[in-house]
C-alpha cells in the first residue's frame, strides 16, 4: 500500500455507536457530578469564605494597578518582602537570561535541561545558606514534595508541627515513614514524641522556620537541643524568613544561631528572592546527589525557565553583597505593628514583615477587606480552609519597599475600616 493510501485510510472519520442507554446514563452521570460540584461552590459562598481573584495591571511592587480601579493602590498583601520582584537590576537579569539562554528548556534536569545557569543559582544559593549543596525544584511545594519520600523509609519516623505549611503535610504524606504531629511549637508535646519514637531507625522533626499564617517564629534552639539529646536530624522550611530575617537576611536557623544545627533546610525564589517561581533544597551533599537521583518532582518536571533563574542569580547576588535592604524592614514592621496595636487592633505574632489583622469571622474579613480597597490599600481576607475556622483574619505584609508614608496610609486606612465594622472604637 502506498503511503498516500495509508495517509488517506487514517484520514477517515470513525464512527462509534453508542447505545442511548449508554448516552443516557453518561450524561445523568455528568449532570448528576454538576449538581454536586454546585452545592459545594454554593456552600463556600454562604459560609463568607468564597476566594474572588483581582487583577493586577501592572507590574508587582509597592503600587500597582488593579483592574476596575481609576488610580495606583498600596499593596499590603505580597510576599514581596524585599521589593526585588520589579527591582531594575533584577528584571534586567532576566531578560539577558532570555535573550542568551532562551524561553526555556523543553525538558528536565536529566535529559538536557541543566544550564550553566541553573549550576549557578544552586551554588549561590548553597553558598547564602552556607551548606554543603543545593537542588532546584519548579516550586518549594515541589521541594516539600519531594524530599520526605526520598530520605525516609518504614523504619524511619518524621515529627512534625501541627501548623506546618499545606506543602510540608502533603510531603509527608507521600513517605512511609512513621508520622508523628507535635502540637504546635509544643516542646514537651515534642520531647513526648521523640521518647516514643526511639525504635526508629532514623527520625526527623520537621518545622516551619516562620509560620506563614501568623507570623511566628518556630524556637529553633530548643528544638535543635531535643533533636541532638534525642537523635534526630532537623528540617526547617524558610520561605518566610530567606532573604531578610536574621543577620544579613540568612534566615531562622541564622537569627536564632543554630546554623550549623539545622541539617535541611526547603526554601523558595518566589518571595524575598524575587518574587517569580522556584524552591530549593539545600543540606549535606550525599543528600542532594539522592534527590537528584530519585526526586520525583526534579525528575518529572521542567527545568526552571532560564529567566527566572537569571532573576533569581541577581537577586541572591544583591544579598551576598550587602545587608542594607534585608535590614530596613525591622523598623518599617515595628512601625505599622505598634500604630495598629496602639488603634485597638490585635496583631498576631511579633517582629516579623508577617502581620495578621486578626478578626475571627469570614465574612468580616471579607468584607474589611473590600472596604479596604476603595480606601486605596489591597488586602485579602484569609478564612478557612488556609487559616482554622473562627480565626479569619487580614495577612497585611510590610515590604522594604513600603515607605513611612505607605504604611501611615495604611494603618489610616484599617482605623476607618475598623470603626466602620465596630473592630475599633
Amino acid at each position: 500500500m502506498s503511503l498516500g493510501k495509508v495517509a488517506r485510510s487514517f484520514a477517515k472519520p470513525v464512527r462509534v455507536a453508542l447505545r442511548p442507554s449508554a448516552v443516557s446514563r453518561s450524561y445523568s452521570a455528568v449532570a448528576e457530578a454538576r449538581v454536586v460540584l454546585q452545592g459545594e461552590l454554593d456552600g463556600i459562598r454562604s459560609a463568607g469564605t468564597w476566594k474572588a481573584e483581582r487583577i493586577i495591571t501592572s507590574k508587582q511592587g509597592p503600587q500597582i494597578n488593579v483592574d476596575g480601579s481609576r488610580s495606583s493602590i498600596l499593596n499590603f498583601c505580597a510576599n514581596n518582602y524585599l521589593g526585588l520582584s520589579s527591582h531594575p537590576e533584577v528584571v534586567q537579569a532576566g531578560i539577558d537570561a532570555l535573550k542568551t539562554h532562551g524561553a526555556g528548556l523543553s525538558s528536565v534536569r536529566f535529559i538536557c535541561g541543566t544550564q550553566d545557569l541553573h549550576k549557578d543559582l544552586e551554588q549561590k544559593l548553597a553558598e547564602f545558606h552556607e551548606r554543603e549543596d543545593c537542588i532546584l525544584y519548579a516550586s518549594c511545594f515541589d521541594a516539600n514534595a519531594g524530599l520526605f519520600e526520598v530520605l525516609l523509609g518504614p523504619d524511619d519516623a518524621v515529627l512534625s508541627d501541627e501548623l506546618n505549611h499545606a506543602s510540608i503535610i502533603d510531603g509527608i504524606r507521600l513517605c512511609r515513614a512513621k508520622r508523628l504531629r507535635y502540637k504546635h511549637m509544643d516542646l514537651g508535646d515534642l520531647e513526648k514524641q521523640l521518647k516514643e519514637s526511639q525504635s526508629s531507625r532514623m527520625r526527623l522533626v520537621v518545622t516551619d522556620g516562620v509560620f506563614s499564617m501568623d507570623g511566628d517564629v518556630a524556637p529553633l534552639s530548643e528544638i535543635c537541643d531535643l533533636a541532638e539529646q534525642y537523635g534526630a536530624m532537623v528540617f526547617i522550611d524558610e520561605c518566610h524568613a530567606t532573604g531578610f530575617l536574621g543577620p544579613r537576611g540568612r534566615g531562622t536557623d541564622k537569627l536564632l544561631g543554630v546554623m550549623d544545627r539545622v541539617d535541611i533546610v526547603n526554601s523558595t525564589l518566589g518571595k524575598a528572592l524575587g518574587g517569580a517561581a522556584g524552591g530549593y533544597t539545600v543540606g549535606p551533599k550525599p543528600l542532594i546527589d539522592l534527590l537528584r537521583q530519585r526526586s520525583r518532582p526534579y525528575l518529572f518536571s521542567n527545568s526552571l525557565p532560564p529567566p527566572v533563574v537569571g532573576c533569581a542569580i541577581r537577586a541572591v547576588e544583591l544579598l551576598l553583597a550587602s545587608s542594607e535592604i534585608s535590614q530596613s524592614m525591622t523598623a518599617k514592621t515595628m512601625r505599622f505593628r505598634n500604630k495598629m496595636t496602639q488603634a485597638g487592633f490585635t496583631i498576631s505574632g511579633s517582629a516579623h514583615p508577617i502581620c495578621p489583622v486578626m478578626l475571627g469571622d469570614a465574612r468580616l474579613a471579607s468584607m474589611m477587606a473590600d472596604d479596604m480597597l476603595k480606601l486605596g490599600v489591597y488586602v485579602i481576607g484569609f478564612s478557612f480552609p488556609v487559616v482554622p475556622k473562627g480565626k479569619a483574619r487580614i495577612r497585611v505584609q510590610i515590604s522594604a519597599a513600603h515607605t513611612d508614608k505607605d504604611i501611615d496610609h495604611c494603618v489610616e486606612a484599617f482605623i476607618q475600616t475598623g470603626r466602620k465594622h465596630g473592630v475599633v472604637s
